[in-house]
C-alpha cells in the first residue's frame, strides 16, 4: 500500500482488515458513532451501498472488512466537502479499494438527482448533529459543516436515504437519542419503517448518547429494540465489547 500523506495529514490504522485512513486535526476527524454505525448495520455482499456524508471515507472501509464475504456490490461515498472528499478519494486509493469504493463530491440534498430514484439497497449516515447556530461557533467552517445542520438537515438526509433506497432495502442512520422522536416521525413520513434500535451508554449508570436506528423502506411496523451497549468499564478503560468492535471481531444481533 502506498498512501499520499499531505502537510498537517497523519496516516492512523483502523485496525480493522489492516486498513489505514488519511486525517487532518484541521478538519472533523471519525469518532465511535461512525465505528458503531459500520458494524451495525445489516449489509448483504451484494448491496449496492450509499453513505451520505461520508466525511473522509471512515464508514467506507469499515464496510468491506465486514465478513459477510468478498464484495460484489459498489459502496458510493458521497461527501460536500471537496477537501474530505479528495481525502476519502486518497485512503481508498492506499489501501486498495478504489475498485470497491467509488468517492464522489457532492451534495446529499441532490443526491436521487445524481444516482437515480431507488438505487441502492442500503443507505447509511452519519449526519451532523446539531441544529445550525447551536453550540460553539468558533470552529472552523470544516467542523462546523460536519457539527451542525447548515449545509444538511436531518429531515433532508432522511427524505434523500428515502429516496435513493430501493423498496425492501434498508436505510441506518447514527444519531443523538434527544432526536429519536423527530426520526421516527421523519422516517415514516418517507415510507422508512424502523424496525432495529439500539441506544449506546458512555458507562452503566450514565443516560444513553448514541442512537442506532436501521429502518426497511416499506416495512411492516414492527420495532425490535437492542440490548444496550455500554462504551466504558466503572474504570473509564473501554468494555470488552466495545474492544471486540473496534478489532473487527464484535457482532450485533441482526
Amino acid at each position: 500500500m502506498s498512501f499520499e500523506v499531505r502537510d498537517g495529514e497523519r496516516l492512523d490504522d483502523l485496525q480493522a482488515g489492516g486498513l489505514h485512513i488519511i486525517q487532518s486535526d484541521e478538519v472533523f476527524s471519525f469518532s465511535l458513532d461512525a465505528v458503531l454505525l459500520a458494524h451495525y448495520v445489516s449489509l448483504k455482499r451484494r448491496d449496492r451501498v450509499i453513505d451520505l456524508g461520508t466525511g473522509n471515507g471512515v464508514i467506507p472501509l469499515l464496510l468491506t472488512t465486514r465478513d459477510e464475504g468478498p464484495r460484489t456490490g459498489e459502496i458510493v461515498a458521497l461527501e460536500i466537502q471537496e477537501r474530505l472528499a479528495e481525502m476519502a478519494e486518497r485512503s481508498v486509493r492506499g489501501n486498495g479499494l478504489q475498485e470497491t469504493i467509488k468517492v464522489v463530491h457532492g451534495d446529499t440534498r441532490q443526491a436521487t438527482k445524481m444516482f437515480g430514484h431507488e438505487s441502492f439497497d442500503l443507505v447509511v449516515c452519519n449526519p451532523p448533529y446539531r441544529p445550525a447556530g447551536i453550540g460553539d461557533q468558533s470552529l472552523n467552517e470544516h467542523v462546523k459543516i460536519a457539527k451542525h445542520e447548515i449545509t444538511c438537515t436531518l429531515e433532508q438526509a432522511i427524505e434523500a436515504a428515502a429516496g435513493l433506497c430501493k423498496y425492501n432495502g434498508k436505510v441506518a442512520f447514527v444519531h443523538r437519542p434527544d432526536r429519536l422522536a423527530d426520526i421516527f416521525s421523519m422516517m415514516r413520513a418517507h415510507r422508512l419503517e424502523p424496525k432495529r434500535m439500539l441506544l449506546v451508554h458512555p458507562k452503566l449508570d450514565k443516560r444513553p448518547n448514541i442512537l442506532l436506528v436501521e429502518a426497511i423502506k416499506g416495512g411492516k411496523p414492527e420495532l425490535r429494540i437492542d440490548p444496550p451497549l455500554i462504551v466504558h468499564n466503572e474504570d473509564g478503560s473501554y468494555s470488552r465489547r466495545i474492544k471486540d468492535i473496534y478489532a473487527g471481531r464484535g457482532e450485533f444481533a441482526r
